[in-house]
């Protein structure tokens, strides 16, 4: 009955990985979960590159982080990396998003995100969305065209052993949320 509220509650980003190989079924349901995310006016603005040669997943993994930032040194640890590139949206949703001043492509993007990691945590995989990331060189690597931008990663593997769900840390319900006014 409350499937996804545990799915949800069980769902964490994950910051160590094995080095064991992703079955490609398992892979695809989440690419598949992905997909099936919504999207303003269902423009679908995202592109998944799936980097899993490893050489490749290396380098990749090493324009996540630099010497003032060091907090993503754990993606070099995951056998895959999901790459989400912003693609061109349809004239409604572009000219809606400059008249309201909101980028959907992003938000559709994290939505889709959510729904590639749900998937992973069904699977029995560990993810983390990356938003810092080293762009030019990853667009380089992976010879994304120039007019593209990246607009968000996700590690993917499997946790080690022992690796514990931590206890969600969230503010008091009472302060996110109201009825009828602010």
């Amino acid at each position: 009955m409350n499937k996804l509220i545990d799915l949800i509650r069980q769902r964490q980003s994950v910051r160590r990985y094995t080095d064991k190989a992703i079955e490609k079924e398992k892979l695809d349901r989440c690419l598949e979960a992905a997909f099936m995310a919504p999207s303003a006016c269902n423009a679908q603005p995202w592109k998944f590159i799936v980097v899993n040669e490893p050489v490749l997943v290396k380098k990749v993994a090493r324009e996540t982080w630099n010497k003032l930032a060091a907090f993503n040194k754990f993606v070099d640890q995951a056998p895959v990396i999901i790459v989400i590139t912003i693609e061109k949206s349809p004239l409604v949703p572009t000219v809606g998003g400059i008249i309201k001043d909101i980028n959907y492509p992003l938000i559709d993007i994290g939505i889709a995100a959510e729904h590639f990691c749900l998937q992973a945590t069904e699977e029995g995989l560990g993810s983390c969305m990356i938003g810092w990331f080293n762009e030019k060189p990853i667009q380089k690597l992976l010879k994304i065209p120039r007019s593209r931008r990246i607009g968000l990663m996700i590690s993917l593997g499997y946790e080690p052993d022992g690796y514990k769900l931590r206890k969600k840390i969230r503010k008091d319900l009472s302060k996110v949320v109201s009825y009828n006014k602010y």
